[in-house]
């Protein structure tokens, strides 16, 4: 039987976040099991487990929680979405109509070995792939774990929009293998880094998450076309 490694970095992600929801998060027994840190500006921050919810102080959330937060972790995308180097968490902030950040979505980024046994078999066919699926279900999990198999054998290049299968920061996280990432700097150019990875950097196989654009799936056709393998998501039932 197939064992799971995780590893998840959470001590780098709750460092990022103000001391009395950290302290709260250090003390819980449930933080293992943590899925995000939910922070809007004027109610009561709180966690999502696994198994349930929990409101981690008894103190609003204030502009300064937030301003605290946005500088700690960085530069914010055009997707409104940022990372802490070197792991996979990812900070989403909404944002009001002048561009103030008055919420933000704090999701635990975790690395799971040994999870794509499951299709081994089909990833390992040199057919390409798409994973459809709900947010929040794992797909991009299968991919990173996609990529690390596929590179022991195979030329891969990850188009990583958002940073979201490699991590955050230039330097990717270990959790690709060999796998070489090409970042995105604007979702609406990830079409455009699927064609210039193929012409560029000679792949056997790509990796890209989240295709639902029309450009992007004419992309995804235009490699498959080349004899290049392609496993990709997108959001579906």
């Amino acid at each position: 039987m197939n064992t799971l490694q995780i590893t998840d970095d959470l001590d780098l992600l709750l460092a990022v976040l103000p001391e009395r929801i950290r302290r709260t998060l250090e003390q819980s027994e449930r933080k293992e099991n943590l899925i995000e840190v939910i922070m809007d500006l004027g109610r009561l921050p709180e966690a999502r487990f696994t198994d349930g919810e929990m409101v981690l102080s008894d103190q609003e959330v204030t502009h300064e929680d937030l301003r605290m937060v946005v500088e700690r972790v960085g530069d914010f995308g055009a997707d409104n979405r940022a990372g802490i180097e070197r792991t996979l968490h990812r900070i989403s902030a909404i944002r009001n109509r002048k561009g103030d950040v008055i919420g933000l979505t704090c999701r635990v980024g975790r690395a799971v070995y040994g999870a794509i046994e499951i299709i081994k078999d089909i990833v390992n066919s040199e057919r390409s792939i798409l994973l459809l699926g709900r947010p929040g279900v794992g797909k991009t999990t299968l991919l990173r774990e996609a990529a690390r198999l596929r590179s022991e054998v195979k030329r891969v290049v990850i188009v990583d929009t958002s940073n979201e299968i490699a991590g955050d920061g230039d330097i990717p996280h270990p959790a690709i293998g060999r796998s070489r990432r090409m970042q995105v700097p604007d979702p609406s150019l990830q079409h455009e880094l699927m064609i210039e990875a193929v012409e560029n950097h000679m792949p056997e196989v790509i990796i890209i998450d989240e295709i639902g654009r029309e450009q992007e799936a004419i992309a995804a056709r235009t490699i498959a076309e080349r004899g290049v393998q392609l496993i990709g998501t997108a959001h579906g039932n």
